[in-house]
């Protein structure tokens, strides 16, 4: 049993799942390590260090312990009961950019329809949720939320929903604007076929957090309504 769970966005098998696997260091559908690519004044490993234990992702329920009162497998049930119903989202196109410090995948545009898509998720699942604890709520209010953040948090287990939500897959960790500029040079070319075409989200991804913190692919639903 996993420590905690989320549901994420992943990347199906392909170019860009492996690309960032390596970027990161870690490939969370196969659990393992990865050496990182070699890229002359870019320290991969330092720049990647924060995001590197939950893998290539886009948060959609974030990380969370299981209510006791639930098992994993009515949680694994009801995602696929959820994904029956639910048909593919398009998404604007993604870019580069570095927002709130840190360098990410982000469409040029959240539509109607990704928000309605992930406000959903984060409802729909959330009695799988156990209530946070006051070292989780103290650990959350560091971040100098606003009072409806605030609100989120304590009903919902995360301050960063509904009309705060903002779909995005991290690339790195914290970093000054001249070390963000260094990162988005390097990467938008080896990004730019991605970057290029229409963004879909046609699954979502149950994962679970081992002892280590690090987060591993448990199952990949499509979207099929």
């Amino acid at each position: 049993m996993f420590e905690r769970y989320a549901i994420f966005y992943t990347p199906p098998p392909g170019p860009l799942a492996e690309f960032a696997a390596s970027w990161l260091g870690w490939d969370s559908e196969t659990a393992t390590a990865v050496p990182h690519p070699v890229i002359a004044g870019v320290d991969v490993s330092n720049v990647t260090a924060t995001p590197r234990k939950y893998g290539f992702h886009g948060t959609l329920k974030a990380p969370f312990h299981l209510n006791p009162a639930c098992s994993v497998d009515e949680l694994k049930a009801a995602i696929a009961v959820f994904c029956a119903t639910q048909a593919p989202v398009v998404m604007d196109a993604f870019q580069l950019r570095q927002d709130h410090g840190f360098v990410a995948l982000r469409p040029r545009t959240h539509t109607a329809m990704l928000r309605e898509f992930a406000s959903n998720v984060v409802r729909e699942f959330d009695l799988f949720r156990a209530p946070l604890t006051e070292p989780d709520i103290a650990r959350r209010r560091q971040a100098d939320l606003t009072d409806r953040q605030d609100r989120q948090m304590l009903g919902w287990g995360y301050p960063y929903i509904f009309d705060d939500f903002s779909f995005h897959l991290t690339l790195s960790g914290q970093l000054s604007p001249t070390q963000g500029g260094i990162v988005i040079d390097v990467l938008e070319p080896l990004l730019e076929p991605v970057m290029s075409e229409t963004a879909i989200i046609d699954a979502i991804t149950l994962v679970g957090q081992d002892s280590n913190g690090m987060f591993h692919q448990i199952c990949r639903y499509a979207l099929t309504g």
